[in-house]
This record gives C-alpha cells, sequence and structure tokens, in this order.
C-alpha cells in the first residue's frame, strides 16, 4: 500500500500540533496567550521608544465542556501596526517584522497569531483588531484564520477618523481557558516583568474584578536596538553558505567579510583572510568546497575578531534592574552585575545578574529562589532544563554555601539577538557553553559580594550584642573604678559614640534579626 504524501500549512501545522508552542491545556494556553499578545505589546512600544502603557482585561463568559470561555481584551500605546500589513500581521502564521537579527521579545513571529488561533479552534469565533499608527485613520478589523490556506478571512473592516491622533493596538478575542490554574502564573509573570521593566505601567484585571497594577516609577529606558549584521565568531556553515548567496558572484572575499559581518572593517578581514591562508582578491563565485571548508574553520577559530558592541543590544541596565527589584521586592540588599558582550555561533549576549536579600521576597529562610529571563521575558516554566539552573546548583554545591536566614533571590537576564531556547515554548535555555561560561562568571562576583556583605552583617551583629552589654555595665565600671582611684567617674558616652561609628552601629542599639 502506497503511503499518501500531503502539504501542509502552518497554520495547519501549528492547529494539530499546538502543546509544542504552549497551548497543551485550558490554563496553559491561557497563560500563554496573555503572555504572547503582551510581549507584542512591550515590543511594540520599546523598540520605538515609546514607554509602554499596557492594559489587559480578562472577563470570564460562561463555562464549556473542557473549561471556560473568557474574553480577552488588550490594548497598548505602542507603535501600531501600519494597515497593509493588520491582517497579515496576526492572521498568518510565520509573517512578522522580527524576521531580522535584532533583539526583541518575539523570536518566531507565530505566537500572538498562535494565540488568536488557538482561540478561534476552541470558541469559533473571530478575532477583532484596533490599530493606528498615529496618523489620520483607525483601522478596525473583524477576522478568522483559515486553517488551511494560512490567510485572513475578512468578516468586517472599519475606518475610524483618528482626531486625537491615537497611537497604539487593541486585541479583543474569546478563548477557553481556567483562570483558577492560570491565575497564578499569570500574576507572577506581570510582577516579575514589572521587576525588570519599572518604566512600564501595568494594568490587569482578572475574571474575579481583581486589580493588579504595577506602575511606572522610572522614565528612564533601555535604548532599542539596532538591526545588526551577524557577528562572524561562532557562526555554522549553512548559514555562511546563505550569506555567501546573498552577494554578487563577483564581489571578492574581501568586500563580502567588510559587508556581511558585524564589526569586521578591510585590516580585520585582511588579518583574518592571512590567517585563513585565503586571497583577498578571491571572488564568491570561485570559492570551492576546499576553501568554504578552510573559510568555515577559520571563522570558528581566529580569536583576534572585535567583540560585539553592546550598541546593537538592549539590555536593561544595571540602574533599571536595581530600580525594578526595590520596587517590587523591597529587599533589604540588593546588588547587580552586567558582563561585557559576547558572541555564540554569530549572536551577540549580554548576560545581566542580581541577587535580593530579605524585604518582601517570597519563601523560606535558607531559599535560593531563581528568577529567568529571556530578552525581558520571564520564563516561568522548565527550571530545572534551563542553564541557569544548572549554574547555579554547580556554584552551590562547590564554594559558594550560602547560608541564609531569609530567602535570596538570583535574577539571571539574557539579552541577545537569538535566543537558544530549547523548544517551541520558550521556557528554557539551551547549555550553550558560552552563556554557561558568562552566568557563571556574573553569579561568582555576586555571591563574592554577597557573602562580604553577610560576613559584614554579622560582624556587626557581634559588636552590636557586646555594646548591648558594656552599655549596660560600662557606666558602673567607671563609677567604681573612679571611686577606686579617688578621681571623678570617666566619661564613656564619647568613647561608646566612637566604637559606633566604627562598626556602623545605629546610636540607639537595637537587636536585629540579621
Amino acid at each position: 500500500m502506497l503511503e499518501e504524501y500531503k502539504r501542509l500549512s502552518p497554520s495547519e501545522f501549528f492547529y494539530r500540533n499546538k502543546e509544542i508552542a504552549g497551548f497543551s491545556n485550558p490554563s496553559r494556553s491561557l497563560y500563554t496567550s496573555i503572555r504572547e499578545l503582551f510581549e507584542n505589546s512591550m515590543d511594540a512600544c520599546e523598540l520605538n521608544g515609546i514607554l509602554p502603557e499596557i492594559i489587559i482585561f480578562l472577563r470570564r463568559v460562561r463555562k464549556s465542556e473542557k473549561g471556560e470561555i473568557y474574553k480577552l481584551y488588550i490594548q497598548d500605546n505602542g507603535s501600531g501596526i501600519p494597515k497593509k500589513h493588520i491582517l497579515n500581521a496576526l492572521g498568518t502564521v510565520l509573517y512578522s517584522s522580527k524576521y531580522v537579527i535584532r533583539q526583541s521579545r518575539g523570536t518566531f513571529g507565530l505566537g500572538g497569531t498562535l494565540a488568536l488561533l488557538y482561540g478561534q479552534i476552541t470558541t469559533g469565533k473571530p478575532v477583532k483588531v484596533i490599530s493606528s499608527t498615529g496618523n489620520s485613520q483607525i483601522h478596525q478589523y473583524t477576522f478568522k484564520i483559515d486553517i488551511r490556506t494560512n490567510n485572513p478571512v475578512v468578516y468586517s473592516y472599519k475606518a475610524i477618523r483618528n482626531n486625537k491622533k491615537w497611537r497604539g493596538t487593541i486585541i479583543e478575542f474569546y478563548l477557553e481557558g481556567n483562570y483558577t490554574i492560570a491565575s497564578r502564573y499569570i500574576v507572577n509573570y506581570l510582577k516579575l516583568t514589572a521587576a525588570i521593566t519599572p518604566y512600564a505601567d501595568i494594568l490587569f484585571v482578572d475574571p474575579n474584578g481583581t486589580l493588579y497594577y504595577f506602575p511606572r516609577t522610572v522614565k528612564r529606558m533601555p535604548r532599542p536596538p539596532k538591526v545588526i549584521k551577524p557577528h562572524p565568531h561562532g557562526i555554522d556553515l549553512e548559514f555562511l553558505k546563505y550569506l555567501i548567496s546573498m552577494f554578487p558572484k563577483t564581489m571578492t572575499i574581501k568586500e563580502f567579510l567588510t559587508k556581511a559581518f558585524h564589526r569586521v572593517g578591510e585590516t580585520t578581514a585582511l588579518r583574518f583572510l592571512q590567517y585563513a591562508k585565503i586571497k583577498p582578491t578571491l571572488r564568491l563565485g570561485a570559492i570551492s568546497e576546499d576553501i568554504l571548508d578552510r573559510l568555515y574553520n577559520a571563522l570558528r577559530t581566529y580569536d583576534k575578531f572585535i567583540s560585539p558592541s553592546a550598541d546593537v543590544l538592549s539590555p536593561i541596565g544595571e540602574d533599571i534592574l536595581m530600580e525594578g527589584i526595590k520596587k517590587e521586592f523591597k529587599p533589604e540588599y540588593v546588588d547587580v552585575v552586567s558582563r561585557n558582550p559576547s558572541s555564540y555561533r554569530g549572536h551577540p549576549f549580554i548576560i545581566e545578574a542580581g541577587i535580593a536579600y530579605g524585604g518582601e521576597l517570597p519563601g523560606q529562610a535558607g531559599d535560593i529562589l531563581l528568577f529567568r529571563y529571556a530578552n525581558k521575558i520571564p520564563l516561568l516554566f522548565d527550571e530545572g532544563s534551563d542553564v541557569s539552573y544548572k549554574v547555579l546548583e554547580r556554584l552551590r554545591q562547590g564554594s559558594y554555601r550560602i547560608q541564609s536566614d531569609k530567602p535570596i533571590a538570583v535574577f539571571i537576564h539574557i539579552a541577545s539577538t537569538k535566543i537558544p531556547f530549547k523548544s517551541v515554548g520558550k521556557e528554557a535555555i539551551a547549555d550553550v557553553p558560552e552563556i554557561e561560561k558568562e552566568i557563571e562568571l556574573a553569579l561568582k562576583i555576586l555571591f563574592r559580594r554577597f557573602l562580604k556583605y553577610r560576613r559584614k552583617i554579622i560582624k556587626k551583629k557581634e559588636v552590636e550584642k557586646r555594646l548591648k552589654i558594656y552599655e549596660r555595665y560600662i557606666h558602673l565600671i567607671s563609677k567604681f573604678s573612679g571611686k577606686l582611684a579617688d578621681r571623678e567617674p570617666a566619661d564613656v558616652e564619647k568613647l561608646l559614640e566612637k566604637v559606633k561609628r566604627r562598626y556602623g552601629v545605629k546610636e540607639k542599639i537595637e537587636s536585629t534579626s540579621l
């Protein structure tokens, strides 16, 4: 019997395999839908230097056989979507503005569309989208996605006069979900996002009428990322072939290196070609398989390329990260570090890390909580599969056995033009050696500083304990010593104040839990 072969459209493929993108059950699907659309809204603001104002309403409509039906409304003040792209951007799987080398939350250009597709296949209802780029018109579409053709089917369109020059996007649709189970993940996700984006104003109203508001506390924003060329260090063979095919065959290999790669000028190109033993005048059309292999191996081993520029990424920044952690958790101690840019497989990245102690951190005494982020996205699932977890456990079992009477939180953020996720669900980062090394170096710096702080606090506690005893008896000792020496009692207050200043003790000594 002969097998029957057929081609699936991207929409039909994800319709049949929606679990791989995080739509595995009603609770996870509700969380994933809010997350994907929220990330699109944040990107629409941040990539254009706009202070985000995001509003989310989730309303329970009715019960269904597997869960409940909800109406999800999300509004942003971002750049808006041009009219000619609205339907394809939201109604076509694998159509996006993100297929360039640039840091952004979204990677595959399908998360938001898959959320709408999930809503359609669980409720049968169309999507309503309202968007404007701030020009004279606001565009409103109601549509569904044709799963077999991967195209939007328009039910209605309306053009509204934009007298107030409103700019942004509103999405409203119905979907199946289970908020009872998903609630803690949704709220935690928004809180952890607010912890690293204190410049965002986020409002969420849940189906029970509870309002969660994460106000903006700073107006400083990370610089918007630029679209960049790939960095030559660690580039893979297939991508190298693809790049060569994008340029004229008459172009010399020296010109190709300067035009195709990030931070490669003529001097660097000539030095590299000398190392690779390839003539600078060689034309791309004359590259044989042997020369291609030599070029590829040389790109992997040459160690004198200039490191990727930090300008091509949009890290959070130490000041903003520290402000955000303080805003959401009010810790007694917080410290952050940002590593220098590095790269893996031609993709630049920056590791930022923070540590917080005490305050309003969740957990019990001695707990070390791990909060993971990728391009400002909190990662809530599959922690044990993540490279950050692997590094943290290795350090905890090695030289950094931190003991604490209060919970500690470790924050790890990777900013990159390409995050190496382990799956389409985007919840765990792969064990890339370059990334693993940078995370370990960042954590070691933070742990050393924290242990120094702990030693100082413990010493201060011991001094305070001794001083409390001295304060209780020093006046009597001074009085009786004066009598024995037939002299006036010594003024011990100045001595006590000097000791307090030396050890950083408050004027009034109080007991402390440290």
